[in-house]
């Protein structure tokens, strides 16, 4: 019995030596494992403090870059820009130049209308030499006989649509004062029906408005000289103009008639509704566009002055009851007026 007592209390020992054995080699293990883990976590901060300072590295790096480029494209468009500035003044200058220049040419310049096809340069020149020394005569409002032939061409070649009947034409002279004695031609017949009409080519030439008349529903084959004659007999005829189209040189439906007199244009509103190449033509007269922006203005001011007296004479025409109502409106505030001073006169006494 002992010997069997003292084996079991050997094999008890030997079991809790080796539970403590166990015990303590396990420990060991657990504590590698959480200094691995520990170490693990240390080493992805610092990756990522790492991988944190290098992204902040670079995004300095391309702030660097983008600042650099930015200042690059500002000092590219600063030297542009005064490039540009540069060039547009002095564009700017030559267009003025040009702009005086083209002034001073048109100054020098007249207009002849109402030419016949067959005019030349020299019919021009023998007419307007005894004015002065001419510089240039170009001929304008040609029709051409085909499409693909162009303006200047047919001027030079004499190649006119059959149809054309009349040109215009620009003379230039080296003087100024001799483009305004060549005016003294205008209303001259230089041919049989073609009373030509001269006039400045400069945009400050003003049209006399009081002495023209404006004229509608006019047909597209008209020639001048039939308006020149229609109108003959209100008074002379200074000029008369037929608005025309560019392309085809005919009528547009609408012109002016410029006369010598006042007087004749009360004469020729009477015209009105009279016939002309079977037509019946409008007469109206020429208004000034500055007076017709304004009238407006004061066409509405008289009829509300109209309007104000027909309410005033309305108001005093109308029934009793309407000016038995005012004096009752009156009467109300007299009545609060008096009630203030009465007790203030209370408070004095």
């Amino acid at each position: 019995k002992e010997n069997k007592k003292r084996k079991r209390a050997e094999e008890g020992e030997k079991e809790s030596e080796d539970q403590s054995s166990s015990v303590v080699r396990e420990l060991p293990v657990k504590a590698k494992k959480a200094r691995k883990k520990e170490r693990s976590e240390a080493e992805k901060k610092l990756s990522e403090r790492e991988n944190a300072l290098e992204q902040a590295d670079e995004d300095e790096d391309q702030k660097l870059f983008q600042n650099k480029a930015k200042q690059k494209k500002k000092a590219s468009q600063a030297i542009t820009k005064s490039v540009v500035n540069s060039a547009t003044g002095a564009t700017a200058k030559q267009q003025k130049r040009k702009r005086v220049a083209d002034e001073a040419a048109d100054r020098r310049t007249v207009f002849v209308g109402n030419l016949p096809v067959t005019c030349t340069v020299q019919v021009l020149k023998s007419l307007f030499k005894k004015y002065g020394q001419i510089q240039s005569i170009r001929f304008r409002s040609l029709i051409p006989a085909e499409d693909t032939v162009s303006k200047k061409v047919a001027a030079i070649k004499h190649k006119v649509h059959p149809n054309a009947k009349f040109v215009n034409a620009y003379v230039v002279f080296k003087e100024e004062c001799d483009a305004q004695k060549a005016l003294k031609e205008n209303g001259t017949e230089i041919a049989s029906g073609f009373h030509i009409r001269v006039d400045t080519a400069s945009k400050s030439s003003s049209h006399d408005n009081k002495r023209s008349v404006f004229l509608g529903n006019l047909s597209y084959d008209i020639r001048d000289d039939a308006v020149r004659e229609h109108f003959h007999v209100c008074g002379d005829v200074v000029g008369v103009r037929v608005v025309r189209d560019r392309r085809t040189g005919l009528g547009k439906g609408f012109g002016y008639v410029l006369f010598e007199n006042m007087d004749a244009v009360h004469l020729a509103l009477k015209l009105n509704n009279s016939v002309l190449m079977g037509r019946k033509i409008r007469v109206q007269r020429v208004a000034d566009k500055r007076k017709a922006q304004k009238s407006p203005d004061r066409s509405r001011a008289p009829k509300e002055g109209v309007d104000k007296k027909k309410k005033e004479k309305s108001s005093s025409n109308d029934s009793f009851v309407g000016e038995k109502a005012t004096p009752l409106k009156k009467s109300m505030k007299p009545k609060r007026l008096k009630t203030t001073p009465r007790s203030k006169a209370g408070k004095n006494k």
